[in-house]
């Protein structure tokens, strides 16, 4: 067996007990039960819809204890679904949450256990009608704090702590969603009534605008002073109301036009009356068939509803007695698709349009109120404890989608970051003409990898990333579970396409936070002269072989246990180093501190022979389309100067480029164009000299004239 396959299997087998699983299958739910309502001295079996314990102190039940896999499964980031044991009391208020099992990779080889365990309590005290959410504070919100290098983990454990207490507190009656709330029902019972009365308790509703209220409507806009008139003559006085609701519709329309009326209406459609005097019309002299009511709209939760002409019937007769004459009457006719709430309130909006050139105009809106009198509607009794539909909505858009939304400055810092990249990848003919600017450039931008992009961001790939990838392929493929934390995934992305153009090299050579630290040491050792060691060609070539060894290892152990991979992924440094910033257990400090110290003398060394995640980007960098690093016929025959300067020992002696190996660090692309170091360039300069020193010594020779007698 190799030397150095002999020294990764002993450091596995050193650091195994560190990588121990955090998963229980015999938890004892009645045990975690007493522990988070100590006084409770009767437990039953799991029962009902989802299923829970309840607990209780003598005959008065303390609240209920449930697993939340039996009514959540979101999968975290290794693909499965991480299973918590929550108890609620009876105010709908969480006393207890604890870690029963996961396989997170970050969880079982990194973080602390206990992490996780402070972040479930971090729970408790938090009702089911709260809208919590991981991170910076936000208006309305209640907040729990994030575990660095861990996003991902405690964004699903939110979502499903949250969701699984609203299903049992729903179940059990604990609260019920605002929706529920308005959920009101139309009574069928009739009662006769004039126009003062309706008019007076709310059933019909009044919008009344002189000319100088429309005028103080578009101060401040471009029709500013256009409304012409006497401020307080009359534009418009409307009236509206419901007419679904008897003892509206019938004292209004008359019997036999009411039971027509509701005939031509289909189930979830309601009909409302608009009538007014004045100069202003809310139907508009420019509507035509098959249009759109451009001057009158509904709105409800946010919603707009526009009238078309099939909505609308003439309101011609009426019999409310008592009600004055009004120049316009209509009847409106709101459909299934709005989906109109009985019980929530809506807003009848005027809209006034001034002309202000040829075609452009500005609208203001007026807007008239309505609330059905609760005589009309019969409400479900509600209870003390009620959930936001917004936050119902907000739950029900995917994770990721929230998750982008938060990181809009995160992401923001890693696309300019690839964009400077893509800028000097496309351009690099032009930046290697200049090599003082180019390393500049370079140091410049693996600074940036390390600190932003590494520490900041945690944007450190990992074999684990590519593992996860294939399980998931072989298993159940869900974008999501990608999507969930957008560094990881635009990188990836990035990766994707830079491979196939340029190869391995723009990801190991530009992007690795790990790498760009070895690369930044050792030219921080060569500056203090530090001796180089490199090992002869013929060594070197067969190193390489370790890191696919190591990949095809850990793939291996990956179809049986997606988990053992994941731990024994700790080949690499990257969350010591990286994610956890070397707040880590002794051992896997020293390892990684250990492998930044050899760089400083062979450089990247991990990267070239250890890195199972360079190994698995090689593999597809066989398959890129371009070649962009150019050669000259006399590479390798019989120049060698690239092949020696080569820090990553990517150019063989035949002058060939290993495309699986390269880093692209553009050196060998600067020497290319550089006449003192590039044996074909110097000697073709050395010619050009010495054939510039002849034509000036011919031109220095001054001819001798001899003189006759």
């Amino acid at each position: 067996m190799p030397r150095p396959t002999i020294i990764f299997l002993t450091l596995l087998v050193f650091l195994n007990p560190l990588l121990g699983i955090a998963a229980s299958t015999d938890f004892d739910v009645h045990s975690a039960a007493r522990q988070f309502f100590p006084t409770a001295n009767k437990l039953s079996d799991f029962q009902g819809t989802p299923p829970a314990i309840e607990v209780s102190e003598d005959d008065t039940l303390l609240g209920y204890v449930f697993l939340t896999r039996d009514m959540v499964q979101i999968p975290a980031y290794s693909g499965q679904p991480v299973d918590l044991v929550i108890g609620l009391d009876m105010q709908a208020k969480i006393v207890g949450a604890q870690v029963v099992e996961h396989h997170e990779p970050i969880l079982l080889v990194g973080i602390p256990e206990s992490k996780l365990d402070d972040f479930a309590n971090a729970y408790i005290g938090k009702a089911a009608t709260d809208a919590v959410r991981v991170g910076a504070p936000k208006p309305g919100y209640a907040n729990v704090d994030a575990i660095t290098g861990a996003t991902v983990t405690v964004i699903v454990v939110n979502r499903t702590i949250m969701r699984a207490v609203r299903e049992i507190a729903k179940s059990r009656q604990l609260i019920q969603s605002r929706a529920e709330v308005q959920a009101a029902t139309l009574l069928e019972t009739y009662q006769a009534a004039d126009w003062q009365k309706l008019s007076g308790d709310g059933s019909i509703r009044r919008l009344h605008l002189t000319h100088a209220q429309v005028a103080d409507g578009f101060v401040g806009t471009q029709a500013e002073g256009t409304i012409k008139g006497v401020p307080d003559n009359n534009f418009i006085d409307m009236y509206y109301t419901y007419l679904n609701a008897p003892t509206i519709g019938r004292n209004l329309l008359g019997e036999r036009q009411y039971k027509w009326l509701m005939g031509e209406l289909k189930p979830d459609e309601h009909a409302i009356a608009v009538m007014a005097n004045g100069e202003y019309s809310f139907k508009g002299s420019g509507y035509v068939r098959g249009g759109i009511f451009d001057r009158v709209q509904l709105v409800q939760n946010q919603q707009t509803y526009n009238f078309r002409d099939l909505d609308h019937y003439r309101l011609s007769d009426v019999y409310l007695e008592g009600m004055p004459h009004f120049a316009e009457r209509s009847i409106f006719i709101v459909r299934k698709d709005m989906n109109l709430e009985l019980g929530a309130p809506w807003s009848l909006e005027l809209l006034v349009r001034q002309q202000i050139g040829p075609v452009d105009s500005v609208f203001s809106s007026f807007v008239g109120e309505y609330d059905i009198p609760e005589r009309y509607v019969e409400r479900p009794a509600p209870l003390a404890s009620t959930v936001s539909l917004a936050i119902l909505e907000a739950e029900e858009q995917p994770m990721w989608v929230e998750v982008w939304e938060d990181r809009t400055f995160k992401t923001t810092l890693l696309l300019v970051a690839l964009g400077v990249l893509v800028f000097i990848l496309l351009f690099q003919d032009m930046l290697i003409r200049y090599p003082n600017l180019l390393g500049y450039l370079r140091t410049s931008f693996l600074l940036y990898t390390s600190i932003i992009i590494g520490w900041y961001l945690l944007g450190q790939l990992s074999v684990v990333n590519v593992l996860t990838f294939a399980n998931a392929v072989l298993t159940e493929f869900k974008w999501e579970t990608f999507l969930i934390d957008p560094i990881m995934f635009i990188l990836w992305s990035f990766v994707a396409v830079t491979l196939l153009l340029w190869g391995r090299g723009i990801y190991c050579g530009w992007l690795c936070p790990f790498g760009a630290l070895q690369k930044l040491i050792n030219q921080a050792a060569r500056v203090l002269r530090v001796p180089q060691f490199e090992f002869p060609h013929i060594v070197h070539e067969r190193l390489w072989a370790l890191k696919y060894l190591i990949l095809l290892g850990l793939f291996a152990v990956s179809l049986h246990d997606i988990g053992t991979a994941e731990r024994y992924a700790e080949i690499e440094p990257f969350k010591t180093a990286i994610t956890l910033q070397f707040m880590r257990e002794l051992p896997f400090v020293l390892y990684a501190l250990g492998l930044l110290l050899v760089s400083a003398f062979n450089c990247k060394f991990y990267c070239k022979y250890l890195c199972p995640l360079g190994a698995a980007l090689a593999i597809p960098s066989k398959l890129r389309l371009y070649d962009w690093l150019r050669r000259r016929k006399e590479c390798g025959k019989p120049c060698q100067v690239c092949a020696r300067e080569c820090e990553i020992q990517a150019i063989n002696d035949t002058g060939d480029i290993h495309p699986s190996e390269c880093h692209y660090c553009l050196d060998c692309q600067v020497t290319y164009l550089d006449n003192t170091k590039c044996p074909p360039l110097a000697e073709r300069r050395k010619r050009h000299e010495k054939a510039e020193r002849a034509k000036h010594t011919i031109h220095s020779i001054k001819p001798v004239v001899k003189s006759s007698s």
